[in-house]
């Protein structure tokens, strides 16, 4: 029997009939064989299966109530709460401690930036004070020293008319009074 590569693999000195005698003698004793491409790719695998699926109509089928089933589903979701409440107890204190921390840490950076404006200022109240400074201003500003004669001592005494920062009483309006209506 021959194959189509052998068919295609004939001669036109091979379709004579002595030559085709002598082919079918030839394939007699030993097939011929196909020469092997170098560039063919071989075959995947499984090609040869092939899957087809059927249509099933399930609408007539109805599902048995099975009672074990629901002490199961409730044991597993009492099981997965219990895990999740674990889980929870175990992870949220070291969470809240890990916060905490980082608060701690921003009030001690925000601490020490105060530290140093606090000392900032100190040093600018200082120098904002200095006699020093104040005999600076007065000459910028043309200032001079007051002369005998423009100066006035205030006595000890108890005349309170010079400097009170108390307003008058008087008595025909009373303050209390007023207020609530």
């Amino acid at each position: 029997m021959a194959t189509w590569a052998g068919f295609f693999k004939q001669s036109d000195a091979a379709t004579s009939v002595e030559g085709r005698e002598a082919i079918r003698a030839q394939e007699w004793r030993e097939p011929i064989r196909a020469q092997v491409d170098p560039f063919r790719l071989r075959s995947l695998p499984n090609d040869q299966i092939y899957f087809w699926s059927k249509r099933i109509d399930n609408s007539r089928v109805v599902r048995q109530n099975d009672p074990a089933a629901r002490g199961e589903c409730l044991s597993a979701m009492a099981a997965a709460v219990l895990l999740v409440v674990l889980a929870v107890s175990i992870i949220a204190p070291r969470a809240a401690l890990m916060m905490e921390g980082y608060k701690l840490e921003s009030l001690k950076v925000e601490h020490q930036t105060l530290l140093d404006q606090k000392r900032e200022l100190e040093v600018r109240e200082a120098s904002l004070l200095s006699p020093q400074r104040l005999v600076e201003q007065a000459k910028a500003n043309n200032l001079a020293s007051p002369g005998v004669d423009q100066v006035i001592h205030l006595q000890g005494q108890s005349d309170v008319s010079y400097a009170s920062n108390k307003a008058p009483r008087n008595n025909a309006i009373n303050p209390a009074s007023t207020r609530n209506h």
